[in-house]
């Protein structure tokens, strides 16, 4: 067996496509700000791909671009600038902040009305009851991906592979959501294989490559790399996909599967959060 190969770019077009459309129909335009604090090389790669996607479909995009050695204070003051200034209607924060900055104080402190990533604390605690609400984007990616290859989620084992609060909580509740029976492997568990071998769908976000190999997988398991690692000049993911792709029966590779879908997922998220303020339809 071979892999079917699920492409996240082009799923990602299409949520782009229609959110063109959607955007053409309001007035003023959306506008999302974006807050980078250092100079990390990858978030300054993601937040230039953020800021592109905001272009491509209409919408405005405030670059935010705070040193180095800001204080968690300085921070917090432009989140609380960008919550008062009613122009804009979505906030992202680009994580990991630099060290000594508290990030989760800092991301309670978005508004909830605004927070398009879905982390401030009132709306992940709708997500974990299965409230409507934002839905972070990488997990909102995840399942769209899965729903548009045409797999039927409800009473699938689903094994999700990493515990944090941007991907792997909220993926494996939304997988609760969808009627999955959902395990959680993270550093503490033991014997992982034997876990990922019983799953119908792996999805891997720990941050390590190659962290999902071949024998951890059965015959036609679906899996979602959700990892994103630099080796070298080469992107990878988390799965060792060369090997895992001959016993799956769907895989998303890196680059080009769940990071776009996160970032069209981002820009459908801004647009609820502006209809949501701006009681559009």
């Amino acid at each position: 067996m071979v892999a079917k190969i699920i492409d996240g770019r082009e799923l990602a077009e299409k949520v782009l496509d229609k959110a063109k459309l959607d955007v053409a129909k309001l007035a003023p335009k959306p506008c999302l700000a974006i807050v980078l604090v250092g100079d990390n090389p990858a978030s300054i790669v993601y937040t230039n791909k953020k800021h592109e996607a905001c272009k491509k479909v209409g919408i405005e995009s405030k670059n935010i671009k705070l040193p180095e050695n800001s204080s968690e204070s300085d921070v917090i003051a432009w989140i609380r600038k960008l919550n008062a200034d009613n122009s804009v209607d979505g906030i992202l924060v680009q994580v990991p902040l630099p060290g000594g900055i508290d990030e989760d104080r800092v991301l309670a402190e978005v508004a909830k009305e605004k927070d398009v990533d879905g982390f401030q604390p009132e709306n992940f605690g709708k997500l974990a009851l299965g409230l409507p609400g934002i839905t972070p984007c990488t997990p909102k990616g995840v399942i769209r991906m899965l729903k548009e290859s045409g797999v039927t989620l409800p009473g699938k084992h689903a094994v999700v592979m990493g515990r944090s609060r941007i991907v792997g909580k909220p993926l494996a509740l939304l997988l609760l959501n969808e009627n999955c029976t959902v395990s959680i492997c993270h550093s503490r568990t033991k014997d992982v294989g034997a876990i990922t071998r019983q799953a119908d769908i792996v999805c891997v976000a720990v941050g390590k490559p190659k962290t999902l190999t071949a024998d951890m997988v059965k015959e036609g398991t679906i899996v979602i790399d959700a990892g994103t690692n630099r080796e070298g000049e080469k992107l990878v993911g988390d799965v060792d996909f060369d090997a895992v792709k001959e016993k799956a029966s769907m895989i998303t590779p890196v680059p080009g599967g769940v990071g776009p879908m996160t970032i069209a997922m981002l820009i459908e998220n801004t647009v609820q959060c502006y209809k949501e303020r701006r009681k559009a339809k």
